[in-house]
């Protein structure tokens, strides 16, 4: 286990009764998801066109991603496959991604973890990402029992995604807690950590094998206070904050 101090007030004691997790890539491992939506794509379309194999399509989605074309993964893999497409067919592709039953399991650590900490701590989950797909991870994952509160920040507007404060505040509001009697686990120093620092949360890294997010931030105020490279890790950690 590594731990990063990014102040002096990271070595002092604090009352913790709140554990806010983040969902992807902290939980489980993203990757997992965005392969159950790319087939899922593929498949759609392949209905749609004739005779062109669902795993000739998948794997052209695949190649696009894993070369780090996370943004127009769709366009230039038909643009390899040589089919034509416009911004509908794109559309309907997103659609068929992110509406999808994804095909995602939570790994045996992370629900060890959540069944430890919930008989000490109250949990809580704040996740980013459009909404129909937050939601049907949230209920692949199976894990909704175990939070006393969940806030999908798309439900309070696009502008809310983090590092906005509000889910946070919408947190603390409904738990009636405050910061300092709070720690937030991530894994993306480039937006999950800045506002719980400023708002004088504890904050963890969760670094998982397969993590999509790989850069760092230089920034001042973006890392976390603390960091492990596994979840089954964070029991033992938050004993010692």
């Amino acid at each position: 286990m590594t731990r990063m101090p990014v102040s002096k007030s990271a070595a002092k004691k604090s009352n913790l009764k709140v554990v806010i997790f983040d969902m992807d890539d902290t939980l489980y491992d993203e990757v997992d998801y965005c392969k159950s939506g790319f087939l899922a794509s593929a498949k759609f379309l392949a209905q749609t066109i004739e005779d062109l194999p669902a795993e000739d399509v998948f794997n052209a989605f695949w190649e696009q991603f894993c070369k780090g074309n996370h943004t127009t993964t769709f366009n230039g893999a038909l643009e390899k496959l040589g089919i034509p497409y416009n911004d509908e067919l794109i559309e309907e592709l997103i659609k068929a991604y992110r509406e999808h039953k994804p095909k995602i399991n939570l790994p045996k650590d992370s629900l060890k973890v959540l069944k430890q900490l919930r008989k000490k701590y109250t949990l809580a989950l704040l996740t980013d990402g459009f909404l129909p797909a937050q939601k049907l991870k949230v209920k692949a994952l199976k894990i909704e029992k175990f939070f006393n509160c969940i806030v999908f920040t798309e439900e309070l507007g696009r502008e809310s995604w983090k590092p906005s404060p509000e889910g946070f505040e919408k947190i603390l509001q409904t738990l009636g807690i405050q910061p300092e009697n709070a720690v937030y686990v991530g894994d993306n120093e480039k937006k999950d950590f800045i506002t719980p620092n400023r708002l004088g949360f504890q904050t963890i890294q969760v670094i998982r094998d397969a993590h999509i997010h790989t850069s760092d931030c230089q920034m001042d105020g973006y890392a976390a206070k603390y960091v492990i490279k596994n979840i089954s890790l964070l029991p033992n950690l938050l004993k010692e904050i």
